[in-house]
């Protein structure tokens, strides 16, 4: 079983912005999105310049912003568009699960162009948004660790796997260094006790994308995006070791909409098994356990 809280207390703050913080161009795909959005308002005096890859409009732009209106299943114009950027935050794709067809689209393939897009440019640093759902199959006993195997709960989660995969390839062809960060729930506020268990504040994230984008440490290396939380079931150590310190606690937004999870048409195996929700779809109903 988890610990009581995975917020660990002793470990020292992640450095402040450097300058060589305060030079690095980046981009971020998905920019327009609600966590994008967040974050390029967090990271705005930490960064040079950010660029948007978002097909759709982001709304008034920070001073050092800019947007450009793509698709990242165009692989050329997403290369072209990585040219002038030193660092790349990727969070575009399907937030939820879709047929195969369209997760491989966009999912694998624009993370895939993504990647490319940064070898061909010389880019060196790719903060992956991964997901919690990339191991949603393992019990909620089972206290999971990045070193534990991947076991998504869906195709998204499938996909989600496939940038980790492809981001330890990168690192050991190309050199180019990758923090995937298993997201976990990055609403404003927990609003069910999944949630509760899982949630990241956006500047809890945007601390992580920092480390992802300047941390010397930095692989191809993963972490569990979540800020600090009570009897959660994500070992988050490995972030630990690189300063992380959440700033943020879930259990100070606590409310009646935390007593209880979200329905489901399969509670015994949406609430048995960390990925919640996202294990019922296409499920037969019977509850299985592996032997590990």
């Amino acid at each position: 079983m988890s610990p009581p809280d995975t917020h660990a207390s002793e470990q020292t703050p992640a450095k402040e912005t450097t300058a060589s913080c305060l030079n690095k161009r980046i981009a971020i795909t998905g920019g327009s999105g609600r966590v994008g959005t967040a974050l390029r308002r967090l990271l705005a005096d930490k960064v040079a310049s950010i660029k948007i890859i978002d097909k759709a409009d982001p709304g008034q732009l920070g001073d050092n912003q800019t947007w450009e209106r793509l698709d990242i299943t165009d692989a050329a114009r997403l290369s072209a568009a990585m040219a002038d950027v030193d660092g790349i935050v990727h969070l575009a794709g399907y937030p939820n699960e879709r047929s195969i067809e369209d997760i491989l689209r966009v999912n694998v393939m624009g993370t895939h162009n993504v990647f490319e897009a940064a070898r061909s440019n010389g880019i060196d640093r790719v903060v992956l948004g991964s997901s919690n759902h990339a191991v949603g199959f393992y019990p909620r006993a089972t206290f999971v660790s990045d070193k534990h195997p991947m076991r998504p709960d869906s195709l998204y989660g499938l996909s989600k796997c496939w940038g980790e995969l492809e981001a330890g390839l990168y690192f050991d062809k190309f050199g180019i260094r990758t923090l995937n960060i298993r997201i976990g729930n990055a609403g404003e506020r927990p609003t069910d006790a999944r949630a509760l268990r899982i949630w990241i504040s956006a500047r809890d994230l945007a601390q992580l994308v920092m480390i992802g984008l300047e941390h010397p440490d930095v692989t191809s290396t993963t972490v569990f995006g979540i800020s600090r939380v009570r009897d959660g079931w994500l070992d988050n150590s490995t972030a630990a070791k690189l300063g992380y310190v959440p700033a943020d606690c879930a259990d100070t937004l606590t409310g009646p909409d935390n007593a209880q999870e979200r329905p489901s048409a399969m509670p015994h195996i949406a609430e048995h098994f960390q990925g919640g929700r996202f294990c019922v779809y296409d499920h037969d109903g019977t509850l299985r356990n592996r032997l590990d």
